[in-house]
């Protein structure tokens, strides 16, 4: 094992400590899918050492996971698949948590066929659910793990009180939440957890839905479609601040010859134990990973990155609008 990969307890091997996220590829918020161009972009991360895909049944309502199912079937690799659960919908697409047994054990089934897999690497729930026990949730994924259909269990987006009653009942692995450079709430209770537990935390949103690619300008919208559309940091009144961080931070970047996305995952993987996501649904999308490793932030760099955001984002707004509802009992 080295700098650029992890361990992650209960797997027989490192993983890459970037890993593919696939929220987009399933379409839904997103713009829809493009299955070819996606398959294409899972096989160029797996070219550039990616060995660790993380998706969900509910990006596109089973279609990601179906898709990487495809991509993986169609070429030959080593890598491992994190996936969740816990999430439910009806006809209507609108997701609503969910972790009872019944649909834990339906989930890790559906699952299984749409990945083409007889064992899932990484099970994570997704969201805790408030009308399930905590403790009946992680039960039921115990049986499953001892049945060998999951080799490792997750949880995403849990506190860490809730992580204790989990693992009262079950091994925990691993914690899944929102970190970047603009939200850092975790730094306060999660990731200290996480680091005391010896659970690997996997950041989702490590690029914040594209605002650290330094790609966007202030005059960018987004349709109704988007996800972004109902993210409060994409609007007029704070979009701006957020946009000129983007802009100074750059500078910090190219003290190392680096884009700004490069130094946004460089900066999630010095705060370790962690793994990026790094979301992508074009293979051009990709460019990059390489150089996020074999050099790490100064604590210069650490220090005027801390004052270009308390200059610009002195109130930073939480990702909590993500959230999905309680299901209706």
């Amino acid at each position: 094992m080295n700098e650029n990969t992890i361990l992650i307890p209960g797997f027989d091997k490192p993983v890459s400590r970037v890993a593919l996220g696939t929220w987009a590829i399933g379409g839904w918020m997103w713009g829809g899918p493009d299955d070819d161009n996606a398959v294409r972009t899972i096989h160029r991360a797996l070219d550039e050492g990616v060995d660790l895909i993380d998706t969900a049944p509910v990006y596109g309502f089973g279609h990601s996971e179906e898709v990487v199912g495809r991509a993986l079937a169609e070429k030959p690799h080593k890598a491992r698949v994190a996936t969740k659960l816990a999430l439910d919908w009806k006809d209507d697409h609108k997701p609503f948590r969910n972790s009872s047994p019944a649909r834990i054990r339906k989930e890790v089934e559906d699952s299984l066929r749409r990945l083409r897999v007889e064992t899932i690497d990484l099970e994570q729930v997704h969201w805790p659910d408030p009308n399930t026990p905590i403790d009946e949730t992680a039960r039921e994924l115990q049986k499953l793990h001892k049945e060998g259909k999951i080799r490792a269990l997750g949880v995403s987006n849990y506190s860490p009180e809730q992580m204790d009653i989990f693992r009262e009942v079950a091994p925990l692995a691993s914690v899944q939440s929102p970190y970047n450079l603009f939200e850092r709430e975790i730094e306060k209770d999660v990731l200290p957890y996480a680091k005391k537990h010896k659970l690997v935390t996997l950041a989702y949103g490590p690029l914040c839905r594209g605002l650290l690619t330094g790609k966007m300008t202030v005059d960018k919208t987004f349709p109704e479609s988007d996800l972004r559309s109902g993210d409060p940091k994409f609007q007029k009144e704070h979009f701006k601040d957020y946009i000129a961080a983007v802009d100074d931070l750059k500078a910090i970047a190219d003290r190392h010859g680096k884009s700004l996305m490069v130094l946004a995952i460089r900066w999630v993987l010095d705060q370790g134990p962690t793994i990026a996501l790094w979301g992508a649904r074009k293979p051009e999308q990709i460019d990059g990973v390489s150089d996020v490793f074999g050099w790490q932030l100064t604590e210069q760099d650490k220090k005027d990155i801390d004052a270009i955001l308390t200059r610009h984002v002195p109130t930073p707004i939480s990702p909590a609008f993500m959230a999905p509802p309680a299901r209706k009992v």
